[in-house]
């Protein structure tokens, strides 16, 4: 019997239903590629590729309001091992950070007793992983350890904190929306709280905002909106304009630097920072839907969308050399007016109704190919964006948007048009950048292919519907049955349906449409049939419509018991299956019972007038199917002997009570004729006791037992074997023991009990009584409690109706709409997510033991092994112990087919599939790294050949240059050309003299003297500044090389930095071309951002390096401490050796060995005594990495590469095999 346990081995869960008002922005998409959104107060953990609940947390004691997973911008490694770390708050101040995977809590955070406003994850993880910056209403934000629990600091600001934005390209920024405006803050930092106050601006709403007189010949929409043209202001608005701060959310765009966003509910603006301007503005027509929610992209210029009817929309930014039209008109004199984005996808909006509405969307962050919609009633529906390749003569007839473009590249490298590609892989491989397209002839040369977006639903998730619900399971797992058996729950709703959920997987099976009202009560007769009632509201009569329908699961087909009754009499209390299931015992409210055969559905009998209503109904377990003639000895031998026993308690009433019972029984039992009899009792509402039995067609009334004092109103019956428990209006349970004939009476003090069920299993006497504030678990054979669920003492939510699953497995339905399988501790249990049994597997690497994950992430990335391309790790030499080899290869067996094909196919190089297998593990540092690594050496390597005619390589850059969102990372020619495209349109959106002379100061430092000398002579005569303005353009406009006037310039300008007017002196000398001489003093003084953007911007390539390797030095320094930039600024510069050498220094052994691989392949190392040496030392400790991980095979390759060094390692690689085999 032992072996079917396990069969049944049912895995506490929760079914969860419709989310409550503060779930609202409870929602976040980890890096680790699993959604987290909060329930009420549980938080559920769905994998958006299977669409699957794998976790459900229950710890939190209110309604969780914020949820945000840990970012994994680190290097990972058996110290640092990918894991499933999150954070969640709720409505009292409790910030939990748990353990995904087991379901544990890490740390308990409170500081205060009001909900967390926002709180987010440090993104520069150089320093520590663990931190996570919280705001506690109504003003403080703190910065907690999120590991330890430790407060570092706490700062409180003058406003009211609604969110804040941490800009993603400098760690040390923030911007805090609060209820006035924004506050920007520049001294951010770990180590301690911010000095100052920060800068605060103010919003004006954008409906508010004084109209700009613009041209006459401005008309139509687009030039309505460039009305709104000051939004920030440095003085507080006049109390006129002000209209209450109604900016949904504010957000840095993480695809360039110093652009923020603010959302309002019909318009999308962008803010550049520089000059505090808005350069574009999205806005909805009068008709349209408003926003709700935005997510910047980072790997595009996009924008994701929610609007107030669920629907998602994706915007991606126009590119400015928009192909025109004609070549021969004359060009648009300011052809860059605005940042447009226009609409490229959308997705099905949903029905939304007072109940259903969208609540909140998240993105993946990983590939942004992908947006999940949570709606409020517990949907969650998975969007993702396919991308298709059309036709060239489509074009004409799309709107006026400019084409999208697929890139050249793929997973960072340019490939052919025959070569395996997966353009849906993210969104950098679906639309090319924006500094793609460099004019027509460039189409005609290169295969670039215009494509569209479109939104497909790929994964469902529903939720239950609103309580309240009935529950019921069905008939309990027999050594008979075990063949067949299914644990299914049935479950009753509102609304008339009934759901049918599969216990092992929480999945729904079925549902069925069966009333047309709320179904009060089901009864299973069989493994797939079962019978379920519904009653209508009752009419000014008191009387319903009393709906009986019997289901037969497998083909959905249901009949109406009743036939044609049902219609205006009294409604049906309960319906009780007898354990044969062959009669069915109905009670009426005011009228009395119906005895109904179940086997051909035919009233049997029903009470006369005068018969008692019953208050509590139950079906004996004994019947004379079986063992008759041994019954008939049995009661024989119980009759003579009547024994009485001596127990205190046992009133001599109830003796008698007894004995009447007995002998109700065996005279039933005495009669011969072998049909299946069966009995139940029922209590009158004057309490006494009425015995019936039922056989064939016939229904005999054969013993009455007058009422038990002690006992008010019986409200429900149950009984098992000897033992039969009545439970009363006032919480009293009596147990009836009819063997022994004793009576127990226990006051629980709870009030009404309202149910009484006893646990399936052949001894089992455990029994569930639930109650109107809860419910227990008691030991009928011992008569003692074993534990206890009380609404607003242990739990926070009311039980609406109990079962039992298995004989240790109990199933709650709560009105917080969540049904709960819970152990007979009823303790809420998170459970580990590796016990789960899933219908479907889900690729999730962090699931796996730290030394299984990384040794599959290393089986990945050193294809082929022995010579092939596989996705068996069965055959690698891996002595694992067999189970953890089996969660990997159904990790491999999980990925998707596509994924399958390009790391099986030989083509696909070395840096490819690293950038392939960060974004499989949602390893954010890996990405960039990979990314920038591989577009590097790639030119660099096309470069080389190409020397003497240099126009060739220049074209393949120039289609391919790295995306602006990496900044300073960027090729010089590609990032000059976006600073001046950005000056162009602040430029074309100033309006105040501050701001025209921020765009001429930029001017001068970009070298453009002829704009900037346009811009100061516009200084109006009134101006204070008129007269230095004016001599400025003088200077400007007569600057020569000639020796002494350069050498006074340099004079003033050096005197002017040290009488700390550094912005001056600099752009002096960058009038005299001295800008090399510019950054260092911007270095000196610490503005290393502000010189490294001037480098990039005026100095020749040598000179630029110099530069920026300093500023590579100083970011190496311990009181910096951002290694993992300065890795990729040297990447930028091309130095690859002392990349190499870095990563060995941090110990990023895996890293620093693949790189080097890398750069092998394409011939970035010069190969010297010196390179050899650090060659082989990175082989040989990443293969002493690899050794630990017990990854032999990987340890052995990598050792035999390490010439030399790596030799004793190997042969100790290779010798202990024998070692074993004796053991």
């Amino acid at each position: 019997m032992q072996r079917f346990t396990v069969n049944i081995k049912l895995p506490a869960r929760t079914l969860t239903g419709a989310l409550s008002a503060p779930n609202r922005g409870a929602a976040d998409w980890g890096w680790q590629g699993l959604i987290a959104y909060g329930c009420h107060s549980l938080v559920l953990i769905v994998d958006a590729n299977t669409a699957q609940t794998l976790q459900v947390l229950e710890r939190h004691k209110a309604s969780v309001v914020k949820v945000k997973w840990a970012k994994e911008n680190y290097h990972h490694n058996i110290g640092s091992p990918y894991s499933l770390r999150l954070a969640s708050a709720d409505v009292t101040g409790k910030i939990i950070v748990w353990d995904v995977a087991t379901g544990t809590a890490r740390c308990e955070i409170q500081e205060h007793a009001k909900p967390i406003q926002d709180m987010q994850w440090l993104w520069n993880q150089d320093a520590s992983r663990d931190l996570l910056l919280a705001v506690h209403p109504p003003n403080y934000i703190v910065l907690w350890n999120a590991d330890t629990g430790t407060k570092l600091w706490k700062k409180s600001y003058a406003e009211n904190i609604l969110s804040f934005s941490f800009d993603p390209f400098d760690p040390s920024h923030l911007a805090l929306l609060t209820s006035e405006g924004i506050v920007f803050i520049s001294d951010f930092s770990p180590s301690k709280a911010p000095a100052s106050s920060g800068k605060k601006v103010y919003i004006s709403s954008p409906h508010s905002s004084p109209s700009h007189n613009k041209l006459a010949a401005a008309t139509g929409a687009k030039k309505a909106l460039d009305k709104v043209k000051i939004l920030i202001s440095n003085e507080k608005p006049s109390a006129e304009s002000v209209t209450l701060n109604d900016c949904l959310q504010l957000s840095y765009l993480p695809s360039k630097r110093n652009y923020m966003l603010l959302l309002y509910p019909r318009e999308i603006l962008i803010l550049d920072l520089e000059v505090n301007q808005t350069v574009g503005v999205i806005a909805i027509e009068r008709t349209g839907v408003p926003f709700l929610q935005v997510i910047p992209c980072f790997q595009r210029d996009g924008l994701f969308c929610l609007h107030e009817n669920g629907c998602i929309t994706l915007r991606v930014r126009r590119s400015n050399c928009s192909i025109t039209g004609t070549p021969n008109e004359e060009p648009d004199p300011d052809p860059v007016q605005e940042l447009i984005y226009d609409l490229r996808s959308q997705c099905d909006a949903i029905r939304v109704t007072k109940t259903v509405r969208p609540f909140s969307m998240v993105c993946c962050p990983v590939n942004e190919n992908s947006a999940a919609l949570i709606v409020s009633d517990g949907r969650v529906m998975i969007w993702e964006l396919k991308s298709s390749i059309s036709g060239r003569n489509v074009r004409n007839s799309s709107s006026s948007a400019s084409p999208l473009y697929s890139p050249v590249s793929f997973c960072g490298i340019p490939v052919g048009a025959f070569q395996n590609k997966l353009p849906d892989l993210s969104l950098d491989n679906m639309i090319a950048g924006q500094g793609t397209i460099a004019g027509e002839e460039q189409l005609k040369s290169s295969f670039l292919q215009e494509v569209h977006l479109k939104f497909l639903l790929t994964g469902l998730l529903s939720g239950l519907p609103l309580p309240p619900f009935a529950i019921r399971m069905c008939p309990p797992l027999t050594t008979k049955n075990i063949k067949q058996y299914e644990p299914i729950l049935a479950v009753g709703t509102s609304n008339g349906s009934v759901l049918v959920f599969h216990l092992t997987s929480g999945l729904l099976h079925k549902e069925l449409s069966i009333h047309s009202c709320e179904v009060k009560g089901i009864e299973w007769i069989s493994l797939t049939g079962f019978i379920s009632f519904a009653t209508s509201t009752p009419n000014n009569m008191g009387l319903v419509r009393n709906e009986l329908q019997l289901v037969d699961l497998p083909t959905g087909r249901s009949i109406a018991f009743r036939g044609e009754r049902g219609n205006d009499e009294p409604a049906i209390e309960m319906i009780k299956v007898s354990h044969l299931k062959q009669y069915l015992a109905v009670v009426f409210k005011d009228k009395p019972l119906e005895i109904w055969d179940v086997r051909t559905c035919t009233l049997l009998r029903e009470m006369s007038k005068n018969f008692p209503t019953a208050t509590a109904l139950e079906w004996s377990p004994s019947h004379n199917l079986k063992s008759l003639r041994k019954k008939q000895l049995a009661a024989r031998e119980a009759m003579a002997r009547q024994t009485v026993a001596s127990d205190t308690e046992v009133s001599s009433v109830e003796s008698s009570v007894i004995s009447l019972l007995q002998e109700a029984e065996s005279k039933s039992e005495l009669s011969q004729n072998i049909s299946a009899r069966e009995h139940f009792v029922f209590t009158g509402a004057d309490g006494q006791v009425y015995h019936l039995t039922v056989e064939g067609n016939s229904v005999k009334d054969s013993a009455r037992i007058p009422p038990d004092g002690s006992m008010g109103s019986i409200t429900c019956i149950a009984w098992k074997g000897d033992i039969l428990v009545l439970g009363d209006v006032d919480g009293n349970l009596n147990f009836w023991d009819l063997k022994a004939r004793v009576s127990r009476g226990i006051p629980t003090h709870r009030s009404w009990v309202k149910k009484i069920r006893f646990a399936p299993g052949k001894g089992n006497q455990k029994l569930m009584a639930m109650y109107n504030d809860g419910a227990e678990i008691w030991d009928s054979k011992e008569v003692q409690m074993v534990s206890s669920l009380r609404s607003g003492r242990n739990i926070n939510f009311r039980i609406l109706d109990v079962d039992w699953c298995t004989s240790d497995k109990v199933v709650l339905a709560s009105d917080d709409g969540c049904i709960r399988v819970l152990d007979l501790s009823m303790k809420p249990s998170c459970f580990r997510m590796d016990e789960q049994d899933l219908i479907e597997p889900a690729w999730c690497p962090y699931l796996l033991v730290p030394r299984a994950s990384l040794a599959l992430k290393a089986f990945l990335l050193h294809q082929p092994w022995d010579e092939k391309y596989s996705l068996d790790i069965i055959n690698i030499d891996y002595p694992e112990n067999e189970n953890i080899k089996n969660l990997l290869q159904e990790q491999l067996n999980s990925l998707s087919n596509d994924i399958k094909k390009l790391l099986l196919d030989p083509d696909f190089t070395l840096l490819q599939r690293c950038l392939l297998v960060a974004r499989l593990y949602g390893d954010e540092s890996e990405l960039h790294f990979w990314t920038i690594a591989a577009h590097y050496l790639h030119s660099l390597s096309q470069e080389k050949p190409a020397k003497p005619t240099d126009t060739g390589i220049l074209q393949e850059q120039l289609v391919n240059p790295l995306d602006i969102c990496y900044d300073i990372l960027c090729e010089n020619y590609y990032f000059q050309k976006f600073q001046l495209e950005r000056v162009n349109l602040q430029e074309v959106k100033r309006s105040t003299y501050d701001h025209t002379r921020k765009c001429a100061d930029q001017l001068l430092l970009l070298g453009q003297t002829d704009r900037a000398v346009q811009l100061l002579l516009e200084t109006s005569s009134e101006n204070a500044h008129y007269y230095c303005d004016s001599l400025k353009a003088c200077l400007v406009t007569t600057v020569t090389s000639s020796g002494p006037s350069q050498s006074t310039i340099k004079l003033v300008a050096t005197n002017m930095i040290a009488n700390g007017k550094l912005a001056e002196g600099v752009q002096l000398l960058c009038l005299i071309d001295k800008a090399a001489d510019a950054c260092r003093y911007l270095q000196t003084y610490g503005e290393w951002n502000r010189a490294a953007w001037l480098a990039k911007v005026r100095l020749n390539s040598e000179e630029c390096a110099d530069v920026l390797k300093r500023w590579v030095d100083h970011l190496c320094s311990p009181q910096v401490n951002q290694k993992s930039k300065a890795i990729l600024v040297l990447l930028s510069l091309g130095c690859f050796t002392k990349v190499a050498e870095m990563l060995h220094s941090m110990r990023y052994f895996d890293r620093a060995a693949l790189f080097i691989e890398a750069c092998l392949k394409y011939g970035a190392l010069e190969s010297n005594d010196d390179t050899n040496k650090l060659i082989h030392a990175v082989y040989a400790d990443y293969a002493r990495s690899l050794k630990l991980l017990g990854f032999k095979q990987g340890a052995i390759l990598f050792a035999s590469k390490a010439g030399e060094t790596g030799k004793e390692l190997l042969t100790e690689l290779k010798q202990p095999k024998e070692e074993v085999t004796q053991e």
